[in-house]
């Protein structure tokens, strides 16, 4: 879904560079987008505020000009060392000379057009001691190198230079000096940096370094409109937990807390420029990010940059009332309005709590309703941490649905029915107020699923009571990401979302099939807690077009969750259907992969085997289910349909796979020593029995998945002959009669 969000900028001005600095890495890289799908992407936001009328950062100053003999020396040396093969260690040394050369010569050559090229190459081939050297060297100059168009990709190169370094324990102290002398000198004035377009790039750099994350990651210097998406309408994992916080180098955390504090400090009686200035607004942004977890220092850095006086922070108070109106003007500024995004998405709790009992209270609609505000709110909701909050949250907008959607604030809508559901809270009644936000008085529910894959389509209509099925219109981005989000919830929550989509007609399922976002719907249907007797309503639909579905880029995927949910008879028909462009689907990118999963091969050659084969393993599912208790939905459902939605997805999905394996290789034993449709299986009974041995020992260690696997995998050994179905039978006795003692244990 990455590629289908709207690319209009959230500020309004788009914030490009020059070429050279969109090459290389010093312009502003973090302009988020327009995620909210709705009609105001035309608006023009000014670049800075009233606030900035008194206020001009220094970001020009007069270069001295390079010596003739310098300039020649450099450019020999830049001829060396890209135009001839050399060895590692000569080219180190050669790097090395060259920025000895350059001493005190730093902010001519940085700044200088040509000459910074060479230099960056120099700082990426030179040794730690020798990239050290350079930068103690020019410290004292870093702002003023990272202030130029030239001289902030030196500065990112250098910085790129000092992060491989990072692992290197032994060379920490040298690291930690180096990075220091930068950190002191960027404080003495951190507004004119911070203020910059190309220092804003490089303090952003040289926070992540002190983090210790990458310095060119996209989660690092802020993530794309899609991807926050995603994540708050939990459509995909949090990177920011995982990559920015858990995986990352060993940094230099007190220089982190010290760069930030001194920074925010010596810019206190600035702060109003800082909060409204697009590029401070990227710098603080990171700051927090990379603050995240740390509870103290957020709860020293958060109130300074939401202008609360010192008095209140001492007193332990966040914000008074006078200055809520304040800030709620600010969040409609296009800056702020990203950095409150981010304040609420690290805020410790009891600052959260604050900001929504004091700030939000009473104003939610009216801020969801302008064009920048309305990202604060769903940062807001999407963030909310427990039932009281979406309380709050729910009295102010759940009655406003339709109002929202009129307005075009559907991101609104879908944060709240994804932290609904995230929470388990107000399921059932988010679910009906978004059936009622398009259905007209005592209509029935076979329209709500089109009008939401359709909302501009519907809401712009004049006529909504005569409102068709737009045959030539896209569908609504963030409509489908509802209903991805919708057939998340329980099935009893959902009747009349079941109800409508399996209502649609044979040449509506087929148009959302072929749109990614409708496609993706169709697929989140399929794997929802509906009934198995319900998904295949709709995929009966789609006979004698099976084959033209799995040529199509995203088909494959419907396809194969089709065939998951079907009967014996639809998957036979299926994998007919199938045969007729084997060939030109082997030849596509997910075909090899569908023909596969489906052994499409298989039923050609010998369908009573894959028929035999395709009972066995649902037999084995039902009996797998049986033994081990599955949830309710997974009983009442087809034995693939569902499996996904268990507690641990990717076990299960390990064991379906284990299944599918032994069952083809018992009904087939050719494929143990062939290898086609499964792994090669090792004939070595020693071998065998020291697996098992060791899957015993991991049983008694308390293993419950190695419990499932191993027992599953018992089951179907057992079935090998006919002469040992008695102790199978026997077993399954035995374990129903363990089973059941240990449930009066448990009681």
């Amino acid at each position: 879904m990455a590629g289908e969000y709207s690319t209009h900028n959230h500020g309004g001005k788009k914030r490009g560079m020059n070429k050279k600095g969109n090459k290389k890495g010093g312009g502003d890289y973090s302009s988020q987008m327009n995620y909210d799908g709705g009609y105001d992407d035309t608006f023009n936001s000014k670049k800075f505020s009233r606030h900035q009328q008194d206020f001009e950062p220094q970001t020009s100053f007069v270069s001295k000009q390079v010596d003739p003999e310098v300039s020649k020396y450099f450019s020999e040396i830049s001829n060396v060392i890209e135009g001839t093969e050399i060895d590692y260690e000569e080219r180190a040394g050669i790097c090395g000379n060259a920025l000895e050369e350059a001493r005190g010569k730093e902010v001519e050559l940085a700044t200088d057009y040509i000459l910074s090229h060479t230099l960056q190459s120099l700082l990426e081939g030179c040794s730690l001691d020798h990239l050290c050297s350079f930068l103690h060297g020019c410290s004292k100059d870093f702002p003023r190198i990272a202030m130029d168009k030239s001289g902030s990709h030196v500065a990112e190169s250098a910085l790129k230079a000092l992060a491989m370094h990072l692992q290197d324990t032994e060379n920490y102290s040298l690291l930690e000096d180096t990075v220091t002398s930068i950190c002191q000198a960027i404080v003495l004035n951190p507004v004119d940096v911070m203020c910059d377009c190309y220092g804003s790039h490089v303090l952003r750099s040289l926070l992540c370094l002190c983090k210790g994350v990458p310095i060119d990651s996209a989660e690092s210097h802020g993530k794309k409109s899609s991807v926050v998406l995603a994540e708050r309408l939990n459509l995909k994992p949090s990177h920011l937990d995982r990559n920015v916080l858990q995986q990352h180098s060993q940094g230099f955390p007190n220089l982190l807390t010290y760069l930030v504090k001194e920074m925010l400090n010596a810019a206190r009686e600035d702060i109003k420029t800082l909060q409204v200035d697009q590029y401070s607004s990227l710098v603080l942004q990171t700051a927090l990010k990379m603050l995240n977890g740390n509870e103290e220092e957020l709860l020293h850095v958060i109130p300074i940059l939401l202008g609360c006086s010192m008095e209140n922070i001492q007193e332990g108070k966040l914000i008074k009332d006078n200055a809520v109106h304040n800030l709620l003007s600010l969040m409609k500024e296009s800056a702020f309005s990203h950095l409150m995004e981010v304040i609420l998405e690290v805020a410790p709790e009891t600052v959260y709590n604050e900001l929504l009992a004091k700030v939000f209270k009473n104003s939610i609609f009216d801020l969801s309703s302008h064009h920048c505000g309305n990202f604060v709110v769903q940062s807001l909701i999407s963030h909310a941490k427990c039932h009281n909050h979406m309380d709050l949250i729910w009295e102010e907008l759940g009655t406003k649905f339709k109002d929202l959607f009129e307005v075009g604030r559907s991101g609104v809508v879908a944060s709240i029915i994804a932290t609904g559901q995230r929470l388990n809270s107000h399921e059932t009644k988010c679910c009906q107020a978004l059936a009622a936000s398009v259905s007209l008085a005592n209509e029935s529910a076979r329209y709500i699923v089109p009008r939401i894959l359709f909302l501009d389509n519907y809401f712009f209509c004049r006529d909504k009571s005569n409102w068709n099925w737009p045959n030539d219109a896209k569908m609504h981005v963030m409509g489908t990401l509802i209903l991805q989000i919708v057939f998340k919830f329980p099935s009893e929550f959902i009747q009349a979302y079941i109800s409508s989509i399996t209502s649609l007609e044979t040449d509506h399922v087929l148009h959302a099939l072929k749109d990614f976002g409708g496609a993706r719907v169709i697929e989140a249907f399929l794997c929802s807690n509906a009934s198995g007797k319900q998904k295949r309503k709709l995929v009966v639909r789609l006979r004698g077009h099976f084959k033209d579905l799995s040529l199509h880029p995203s088909g494959a995927f419907t396809v194969e969750k089709c065939f998951s949910v079907s009967n014996m008879s639809m998957r036979e028909l299926i994998v007919s259907e199938l045969l007729d462009v084997q060939s030109e689907l082997s030849k596509t990118k997910q075909g090899p992969h569908l023909l596969r999963i489906l052994d499409v091969d298989g039923y050609a050659k010998r369908p009573e085997q894959w028929k035999s084969r395709q009972a066995t393993k649902e037999t084995a599912y039902k009996e797998f289910y049986a033994t081990f208790g599955p949830n309710t939905s997974l009983k009442k459902n087809s034995f693939l349909s569902n499996t996904h939605r268990s507690s641990q997805p990717e076990k299960v999905k390990e064991i379906r796979k284990e299944i599918d394996n032994h069952v083809a290789t018992l009904l087939d034993p050719s494929l143990k020593t062939a290898g086609k449709h499964t792994p090669e299986v090792d004939a070595n009974p020693a071998r065998d029995n020291k697996a098992k041995n060791k899957k015993r020992k991991s049983i008694d260690k308390g293993g419950s998945d190695n419990v499932i696997a191993s027992k599953t995998i018992d089951v179907h050994s057992e079935k090998s002959s006919k002469s040992d179905e008695k102790k199978l039978k026997k077993r399954h006795k035995e374990e129903s009669t363990s089973k059941s003692s240990r449930k009066k244990i448990k009681s």
